[in-house]
């Protein structure tokens, strides 16, 4: 659509129903915009972008609302995105600035971007290429089972129980740990699992008795599956539901297959990845989407990244009837905020 005044027009219609959530006839547009031109026109205007499909009436003597594919021309003709306030970056800051580790941090961000978008937020895990261990603890549990907790050069920490074929004295257990600590601090899964082939294959490394080679492999192989789990693991958190419950009735099928594919944390992520390209920020609205579930509602992504080149992504799930401008400020600045602390310096 090449005619900027029904453009115009359109962007006044899903200003006004984006804030309403009314139908918007030619009167309010003409006494709310400054449009130039007469109610008369802007009906003529209205009636094109109905027959183009940009616009619906939902009822008999109702004005218009905004479809699926006005709402695409909107957000691929925003001329600029709406810029956060000052009071929004200071809470961006000091937020995530006082976050310990890589926990705190994602579900900070998570609770922040539910409270600046009011909508359901998404947090993908940063998927780190390169990490490294930082140190190693190993807790008797009982007599044949161990706790190893695995602290990683990226914050992350995991605990995995690990059961053991015979008891370990405790002061066999501390030199154990030390000398698995003196194989992995520092190194990646690819660099640990060399070392094991070596010390089964050559001996390189001096032990502190016979009985202690079984189970300080046992317990490097521990640590090995730790790292590949946490690798290969693509956690997501979430905050905000509720936000979508308080507008529940934009939904006008239901709310439950949304919630319900909120909670299917796969298909969130094979739309974020779908979703990502070139841009900062990606949007996909209604039917846009592939999913019955989510035809209703519309997704704002963006990717974050990390110190050594690895991507993650982060996003809000809301009603079509989303304020496009303020959703999509929210989520570039916190994406970018995210790659500056994590290791890529950007402003936000």
């Amino acid at each position: 659509m090449s005619d900027s005044r029904r453009l115009s027009v359109l962007r006044a219609i899903v200003s006004d129903y984006v804030q309403t959530k009314e139908p918007v006839g030619s009167r309010i547009l003409v006494e709310r915009h400054r449009l130039g031109v007469s109610p008369a026109t802007v009906r003529n205007d209205m009636a094109v972008l109905e027959n183009e499909g940009f616009i619906q009436q939902p009822h008999t003597s109702a004005g218009r609302i905004p479809t699926d594919k006005g709402y695409r021309l909107f957000v691929d003709r925003l001329d600029e995105v709406k810029p956060l306030t000052v009071a929004e970056r200071r809470a961006i800051t000091q937020l995530l600035d006082d976050a310990v580790d890589i926990d705190d941090v994602v579900e900070r961000t998570v609770r922040l971007l539910a409270q600046l978008t009011h909508q359901a937020a998404i947090v993908q895990y940063p998927v780190f290429r390169t990490a490294t261990v930082r140190h190693l603890e190993f807790i008797q549990v009982s007599a044949y089972r161990l706790m190893v907790i695995v602290i990683m050069d990226t914050g992350r920490v995991d605990q995995h129980l690990l059961e053991i074929d015979e008891e370990i004295a405790a002061h066999d257990l501390e030199d154990i740990a030390h000398l698995v600590n003196k194989i992995c601090v520092g190194n990646d899964v690819t660099t640990i699992r060399r070392a094991i082939e070596d010390l089964r294959d050559t001996h390189h490394i001096q032990w502190g008795s016979d009985t202690e080679k079984a189970p300080t492999l046992s317990l490097l192989e521990a640590v090995i599956s730790a790292l590949e789990s946490g690798d290969t693991e693509q956690r997501i958190v979430m905050a905000g539901v509720a936000n979508l419950t308080r507008l529940d009735t934009d939904f006008t099928k239901s709310i439950i297959p949304v919630v319900e594919a909120l909670e299917e944390q796969v298909v969130l992520l094979k739309l974020f990845s779908e979703m990502s390209n070139d841009a900062p920020v990606a949007v996909s609205i209604g039917s846009e989407h592939g999913y019955d579930s989510l035809s209703e509602a519309a997704i704002v992504t963006s990717t974050y990244e990390t110190t050594d080149g690895g991507q993650a992504h982060l996003g809000v799930v809301g009603p079509t009837r989303m304020d496009y401008p303020a959703s999509i400020a929210a989520v570039r600045a916190v994406a970018r905020y995210l790659s500056k602390i994590l290791g890529t310096q950007q402003e936000i």
